[in-house]
């Protein structure tokens, strides 16, 4: 019975994570108009998929670090009733934040439900472990994202100009409806609707920009296409490869399921969540945090795939949510297009995740040994 809820509540947590981050490394595509949500949302969960699968291989060091062994005593770790908190307080604050929008870490939720659960079953936490092998990169990697994510624009904004590739925007035209006042005999005035031509040129809210050029022979505006999906593939994969180990060592450390199809249902747990609740978070990645051109988001996703991917082959527990935040950021401050205030909301979300995990881990610590005790 408890193996079977342990189960379930970490299917659970990756179900969350899924809906939270799975639409993250393809934001820059949707928000830069490259390819729908439809298309955008396809991409993710197929390469997300892959990295998963690749974490059966790659990812052994992150596997180990998130059982919680070190952070708490080791009789905690294999304790179902310990695990089971675990996940249901991580799972819920991933969810909830999914459900309002906001893109925060399932790592942070993770690493808050390990100290809430271990506190409330009275063991002790080792907070030097805590701040040296977790927050330590957590810190650095949305600082560190900002300044590669600015660094990889400015040096592809420079390689686009001398090798002649140039902006041209399109030129809108449509009809809009005004309101003229026209004399009527007597001295009144009536309100008519005419028709009159609009037209709007260089204006990112209404118009979209190409590239016109060549580079190597290759049309400018395909090649960036190209490379555009590559990326926000390799950020998906690279978030694949670096989330999955940290959800199923929970299944890992209490002995719950064998490695192999740990990892596969959490992939597909994942990969569920990613398909049904995305559209809000999603949103809030492409839209709300800053204007991008599809040149912009193809750097801001080359310097998440590149940081989530040295980190997870060297088991740093990085948030692939802080770094591809940052990159997007360090792009935008560069550009002078980010939009500070939601910005500011998902700063706050960040804050409030660590917290907020361990009181539904810690409540959930305390009531379980209880009800199975009756």
């Amino acid at each position: 019975m408890l193996a079977a809820l342990l189960f379930i509540a970490v299917c659970f947590l990756a179900f969350a994570n899924g809906a939270n981050d799975n639409f993250k490394g393809v934001a820059s595509l949707h928000g830069s108009g490259t390819c729908g949500y439809g298309k955008a949302l396809a991409w993710a969960t197929a390469t997300t998929l892959a990295g998963s699968v690749a974490a059966l291989f790659a990812a052994q060091a992150l596997l180990a670090k998130f059982s919680g062994k070190g952070l708490v005593p080791a009789a905690l770790v294999t304790s179902p009733h310990f695990v089971l908190a675990v996940a249901l307080g991580a799972g819920g604050t991933v969810l909830l934040a999914a459900r309002l929008g906001f893109p925060i870490s399932t790592t942070h939720g993770l690493i808050g439900a390990l100290v809430g659960a271990g506190m409330t079953a009275g063991g002790p936490v080792n907070f030097g472990q805590l701040g040296s092998a977790f927050v330590l990169p957590l810190l650095l990697s949305p600082l560190l994202a900002v300044g590669v994510g600015a660094t990889l624009y400015v040096v592809f904004r420079f390689a686009r100009l001398r090798l002649g590739v140039t902006k041209e925007m399109c030129v809108c035209a449509g009809v809009e409806e005004h309101v003229i006042a026209l004399p009527q005999p007597g001295g009144v005035f009536s309100a008519q609707m005419l028709p009159a031509l609009s037209v709007t040129v260089d204006n990112p809210a209404s118009c979209s920009q190409r590239y016109a050029g060549r580079v190597l022979g290759v049309n400018a505006r395909a090649l960036l296409d190209g490379l555009h999906f590559l990326s926000a593939g390799a950020v998906s994969f690279a978030r694949g490869l670096n989330d999955t180990p940290k959800i199923a060592a929970l299944l890992l450390s209490a002995a719950a399921l064998d490695m192999r199809w740990g990892l596969l249902a959490v992939a597909g747990a994942m990969a569920l969540g990613g398909v049904l609740g995305a559209r809000r978070v999603a949103e809030t990645m492409s839209h709300k945090l800053t204007s991008m051109n599809p040149g912009q988001g193809f750097a801001a996703n080359l310097s998440t795939a590149l940081l989530v991917t040295t980190a997870s082959l060297h088991g740093l527990p990085v948030s692939t949510t802080h770094v591809s935040v940052g990159s997007l950021l360090g792009m935008g401050a560069v550009t002078r297009q980010t939009h500070w205030r939601p910005v500011l909301g998902v700063l706050a979300s960040w804050v409030v995740t660590l917290p907020c995990a361990a009181l539904l881990a810690a409540g959930a610590s305390w009531l379980l040994p209880h009800t199975f005790s009756r």
